[in-house]
């Protein structure tokens, strides 16, 4: 399940849905990860870009991968802005064995930080600037990658 919002993230209703959706899927982990905008830089916060057919590519090769281990992925995130304190990325795997769980959150939330088609921008003083030195190239992306 791959769920794109527009501003914060609602981390207690995401969570409570998804726990909900598998509480009877017979897993015996699931473990979530929540990303929170920090201060850092005298940024006000973060905005984000995402071209979406990339990313609904990249997760659902993902979901065949956990699939393989018996395990479930899940994720959400950010459209626009996200003020600090606030969540923009949210993940979670479901999995019959805790190990696994417990590899796959961690390769899972490490891919997205290197993969994944969001561009972020920070929020200072009322502008959008991209933060360019905090983002990734994405690798054979070609002009996708020219922003990075």
């Amino acid at each position: 399940m791959l769920n794109l919002y527009d501003g914060a993230l609602d981390v207690p209703a995401i969570l409570k849905e998804w726990y909900e959706t598998e509480a009877t899927s017979n897993y015996g982990a699931y473990i979530p990860f929540v990303g929170t905008v920090r201060s850092e830089d005298g940024i006000d916060g973060l905005s984000f870009d995402i071209y979406e057919p990339i990313l609904t590519s990249w997760f659902e090769n993902w979901q065949k991968k956990a699939a393989e281990k018996g395990a479930v992925v899940k994720m959400a995130h950010s459209r626009g802005d996200v003020l600090l304190h606030e969540s923009s990325y949210i993940a979670a795997v479901f999995s019959p064995k805790r190990r696994v769980a417990l590899e796959l959150i961690d390769e899972f939330v490490e891919d997205f930080k290197a993969s994944a088609p969001i561009w972020k921008y920070d929020l200072k003083n009322g502008q959008r600037v991209y933060a360019k030195e905090r983002s990734i190239a994405i690798k054979g992306s070609g002009i996708l990658g020219a922003k990075a």
